[in-house]
């Protein structure tokens, strides 16, 4: 293995420091008023995103459902309505894509929380969200929004560590066995 890594760094040494330096500047206060609202929500969690984000929002939500949560994603079949008790987990890196703007726009006219984690904190989505976890990306060696959805996908597994509380058995009982 040492003669792969001959000609110096492995390649993943600039994204893994680029991950690092965005984890190091999101508030810690943000995503624990995050982990506060997931930890005792009146009802369900939805999750919602698009593209990339959206496979972290799914990602997100079977954790919480691991938990034993009552957790779902936006445009499933399975979905139930949302309710003023609901949250929504808005995943957006722009903050404004239009279907995930809408999904914000609508949880909150039905009188639901809306959460989201996106790198730009004058966006429409995080206008309508509270809490609101900014993901500080600036200028990435990655193409597109790609380290926007590494650090949004490494927050929220760790939200969903700290909502097990060491809870191992719920996870493993709740985990899919039809694979």
């Amino acid at each position: 293995m040492d003669e792969v890594w001959a000609r110096g760094a492995p390649p993943w040494a600039g994204v893994e420091v680029e991950v690092a330096r965005a984890l190091r500047l999101v508030r810690l206060v943000q995503v624990d008023r995050l982990r506060a609202t997931l930890e005792h929500p009146r009802g369900r969690c939805f999750f919602t995103g698009q593209g990339r984000s959206g496979l972290v929002a799914q990602m997100a939500a079977m954790r919480l459902m691991h938990l034993g949560r009552r957790a779902h994603v936006v445009g499933e079949a399975t979905a139930p309505a949302f309710s003023e008790e609901d949250v929504l987990v808005v995943v957006s890196g722009t903050g404004a894509t239009p279907t995930s703007l809408l999904h914000a726009q609508q949880a909150h006219d039905l009188g639901g929380t809306v959460c989201c984690l996106t790198a730009r904190p004058g966006s429409p989505i995080a206008l309508l969200s509270e809490p609101c976890v900014i993901v500080p990306t600036g200028n990435s060696i990655q193409f597109g929004q790609v380290l926007f959805t590494q650090a949004a996908l490494l927050l929220l597994d760790a939200v969903a560590l700290e909502l097990a509380a060491g809870d191992m058995a719920t996870q493993r009982h709740s985990h899919a066995n039809l694979q």
